[in-house]
């Protein structure tokens, strides 16, 4: 017989928390699937209303480390607080209130595009529309006919990535979260696509806290704050001019990307 989780009773759970600010403290974090340890003694501070860049190869734990600041997992070590608080002492919906997310998976429902859009603000309408034409979508939702009450199919199947992709950032602006964690997925688009999203994604991103899975040098310089993240932990961590005057991971992401692209000059 499987062994019952056993539930602590409510007198001996520790009390909420309330957070005074939205400064976010990784506090010597570690997380793991299972026997595979993913982020090792990570410490770093998100200020507020800064820009962070993370950056670092592959499978090496930059989106683990946003997706535990909405608490999509726990950490299995140290502490990860906002406005002073432990997050995992603090009511979930009180955490996501203040967080927008847009990884490059967007998850759109079968419904209507505008319904899409206010997912996280129900009953908006006009807001829902300005939200749609600040994001830069507004044009494309307007060519069918039925406009925004057009029909998405399963997993928006009748959108193209970057349609899917400007909703998502529509959604955000909607609900006007005070932390906004993107990851800059514009590498497989066409360059239309990819400036109107960049257009969208700096209106989104004025005057907030912003944490960014960054892939373009131009989204990197302008970061306040840069992580660097190497083998499940933070190898470099200053602003651009500050690591690229060493050696080291970073120096070496910046001048690999700027080859690439006076290797695309070139053809």
């Amino acid at each position: 017989m499987q062994q019952l989780e056993q539930v602590k009773p409510l007198d001996c759970l520790p009390p909420m928390q309330k957070m005074n600010s939205n400064e976010i403290v990784f506090d010597d974090i570690c997380f793991s699937y299972g026997k595979n340890e993913v982020l090792h003694h990570v410490s770093t501070t998100i200020k507020l209303l800064s820009f962070t860049a993370i950056i670092g190869p592959s499978g090496t734990g930059k989106t683990i480390l946003c997706q535990l600041i909405p608490r999509f997992w726990d950490v299995s070590g140290g502490r990860i607080s906002m406005g002073g608080a432990d997050i995992r002492h603090v009511p979930t919906e009180d955490v996501m209130q203040k967080i927008s997310m847009m990884f490059q998976k967007v998850y759109l429902f079968e419904d209507s595009i505008a319904n899409n859009i206010r997912f996280g603000k129900p009953g908006a309408t006009f807001e829902a529309v300005r939200a749609a034409k600040a994001a830069q979508c507004d044009e494309f939702i307007m060519s069918p006919p039925n406009g925004y009450e057009t029909l998405v199919e399963e997993g928006g199947s009748n959108l193209s990535g970057g349609e899917k992709q400007r909703i998502s950032i529509a959604r955000a602006i909607l609900k006007d979260s005070p932390i906004i964690i993107l990851d800059e997925a514009t590498s497989a688009l066409d360059a239309e696509n990819e400036h109107q999203i960049l257009k969208a994604v700096d209106g989104l991103t004025r005057n907030k806290t912003v944490i960014m899975i960054a892939h373009r040098i131009e989204s990197i310089r302008k970061a306040d704050h840069i992580i660097a993240i190497e083998n499940d932990k933070i190898v470099q961590e200053g602003t651009h001019e500050q690591l690229l005057s060493k050696k080291g991971l970073y120096a070496d992401f910046i001048h690999t990307r700027q080859e690439a692209g006076g290797w695309k000059l070139k053809t």
